[in-house]
């Protein structure tokens, strides 16, 4: 089966600005108390408050990158997907990481240099 987009990220320096920007732009709302991360609470299907659209956050991770988009495509097995990348001459940039009560993602580069995402939910 194909791997769907199902999640977004951007990066940023400072998050209340960055927050208020898309807020003010889009009509973002976000899940409150996420002191690192602003989580768009009125889009996507696995927020509290969804709408259409894919899901997705806004991210300052303290260093560098500060500005960067992410997107995320959902795959059966991140590590096969991992060692399928590798094959076919990608590479690992973050290793598969657990989202606490959520699922996994990981980071990778395609042949071209682009930083993209993989994620399994934990219920699946």
């Amino acid at each position: 089966m194909p791997a769907p987009v199902v999640h977004f990220e951007v990066g940023c320096k400072n998050l209340e600005a960055t927050k208020k920007f898309y807020g003010a732009v889009f009509g973002w709302e976000y899940v409150p108390e996420m002191p690192s991360m602003g989580m768009i609470a009125n889009i996507g299907g696995h927020c509290p408050k969804p709408t259409v659209g894919i899901g997705g956050h806004i991210n300052s991770l303290g260093h560098e990158p500060h500005n960067y988009v992410t997107v995320y495509m959902q795959v059966d097995d991140i590590e096969k997907t991992l060692t399928q990348i590798a094959k076919a001459g990608g590479s690992l940039l973050i290793p598969k990481t657990e989202v606490p009560g959520m699922g996994y993602f990981a980071w990778f580069k395609d042949p071209e240099g682009n930083a993209l995402g993989l994620w399994t939910p934990a219920m699946q």
